[in-house]
């Protein structure tokens, strides 16, 4: 017998995410970290420009190529998706789709399991990174890079990575 949905009867059943709902809250998500990625930037440049002064910056860009610069904002990703994913299990992108992730045991996810996600998560950025390498034409990066998050969505590899689960909250668990 087939789970009736909680969205249509008010039944408190869970859910997994389905394919359209989890690339939803990727959007919405990205759309946020981009602002987010913006402003950590902006401080980065702000003291760059204390640190060298305005003229160095504009003849020379020291944060382009920079590995540090990378890290620092890779770092701000985990923090902003592992962060909202081990207190509380939820991004807005998430929230705003009535997502959950957590463990198969219903309880919160670990910053590890949050860590392993996010790496597991972040493997469609690969064609980007190699594509200087290979002097690949950054349309075809792109289009490798999207195939590859579609699998990575379908076959739900961030989750079995990391033991957890993306379910769909029933509609009352949302409004509280």
């Amino acid at each position: 017998m087939r789970k009736a949905d909680p969205e249509s009867t008010g039944d408190l059943a869970i859910l997994p995410a389905k394919l359209p709902r989890r690339v939803a809250a990727i959007i919405y998500d990205s759309l946020l970290l981009a602002g987010v990625l913006i402003f950590a930037s902006a401080l980065a440049w702000g003291l760059m420009a204390v640190l060298l002064g305005n003229e160095a910056i504009t003849l020379h860009n020291p944060l382009r190529g920079n590995p540090f610069f990378q890290t620092y904002l890779l770092l701000i990703c985990f923090f902003f998706y592992g962060g909202c994913w081990v207190c509380g299990g939820q991004t807005l992108g998430m929230r705003a789709w009535r997502l959950q992730v957590r463990r198969h045991d219903g309880q919160g996810m670990s910053w590890w399991q949050a860590l392993l996600r996010f790496l597991t998560a972040s493997m469609w950025l690969t064609p980007f990174y190699l594509h200087p390498l290979f002097k690949v034409n950054v349309n075809i990066s792109l289009g490798a890079g999207l195939a590859v998050l579609l699998l990575l969505l379908v076959l739900r590899v961030p989750d079995r990575v990391s033991k957890t689960e993306l379910v769909i909250l029933p509609a009352r668990a949302a409004a509280r």
